[in-house]
């Protein structure tokens, strides 16, 4: 909830231009397994060459994605890595990005938030709540099913589970292969998966190497389901107190982040699956079969109102459009 006194945001509009640019980080900082690191890294180059300090924010060290938020919305963090649920919250058309299957790679995906004004509408909503939206970025390669013991292969597998969801999302998917799914929330994710409270999650092949969990997980199955990403967020008060040059600094770097990020896709793209397998994860290469069967299977996600009707028709018309 926003409190603040008109002089403190005056105050901290004068201010916070020449300070540094606070950034929360939304996991790990390495550059051999994190996607949102990369563009980090890029982005920090180009703000730093033109006297903008970064300074990275490790994952949890300020709150949680709700307090982070506030933080944005009232002035006193300048960008997060943030989960799309933030900004879904506000604006569900969002949510589009997470049909499953709705893109052929990361460079379909950037074709068709360009053709489709997607930032200008999602920020047009984002500005009751003094957030601007400046990027989505992939943290890794497509998602598959990261699991305790289970192999999966096919619908039937997966409805023997119960899988940890991150939404509600990701339960109406779960629910359209026949499995049952619980919310868990990322901070009690390896505690869930010791304990059996769930079989697995979903997620990108990177993640379980990012946070140290190859131990616990022995199964990856190559589903490649949707493509996992993260928002980043700016402060509108912090964005709007910039100048013309230093806007411009801002909109310079998040196109060099966005690019470091994808040519590290690229690469790691080819070999995320070996080195899960150097760590003695079980890598299941679904055939085209296999991958069809799921396809199918959760085709009726789109009609579950999760996104809507209208939303659905635009995100798919826009897809086929852009292949």
């Amino acid at each position: 909830m926003k409190i603040m006194t008109l002089a403190t945001s005056l105050l901290m509009a004068a201010t916070m231009a020449t300070a540094e640019v606070k950034v929360a980080l939304d996991g790990p900082p390495n550059l051999a397994t994190s996607g949102t690191y990369n563009w980090i890294q890029g982005f920090s180059k180009v703000m730093s060459e033109n006297g903008m300090d970064v300074r990275e924010m490790p994952r949890g060290s300020i709150g949680n994605e709700d307090e982070i938020f506030d933080q944005l919305s009232t002035g006193l963090l300048e960008m997060s890595q943030s989960d799309v649920r933030a900004v879904a919250r506000i604006d569900p058309y969002i949510y589009g990005l997470r049909l499953p299957y709705l893109f052929d790679d990361a460079a379909h995906m950037d074709r068709m938030l360009e053709a489709g004004d997607f930032f200008e509408r999602v920020n047009e909503n984002l500005a009751q709540q003094d957030v601007v939206l400046l990027a989505i970025v992939p943290i890794g390669p497509a998602s598959g099913f990261i699991t305790t013991e289970a192999a999966i292969r096919t619908p039937e597998d997966i409805a023997k589970l119960r899988m940890r969801a991150l939404d509600d999302a990701q339960l109406a998917m779960y629910e359209a292969w026949g499995s049952s799914g619980v919310i868990v929330s990322w901070s009690e994710i390896m505690t869930a998966l010791q304990t059996g409270v769930v079989d697995g999650y979903m997620n990108s092949p990177f993640v379980p190497m990012s946070f140290g969990q190859t131990d616990v997980v022995r199964n990856f199955s190559d589903a490649k389901v949707i493509i996992p990403m993260r928002a980043v967020l700016a402060s509108r008060l912090w964005y709007d107190s910039l100048s013309d040059d230093e806007r411009a600094v801002v909109t310079e770097a998040v196109k060099a982040g966005d690019k470091a990020n994808r040519i590290w896709l690229d690469e790691a793209s080819g070999s995320a699956l070996e080195q899960l397998e150097e760590l003695g994860v079980t890598v299941q290469r679904l055939t085209t079969e296999e991958l069809t069967a799921f396809r199918e299977g959760v085709r009726s996600v789109y009609e579950t109102g999760v996104v809507s009707a209208e939303d659905v028709a635009s995100w798919t018309s826009l897809a086929d459009e852009m292949r």
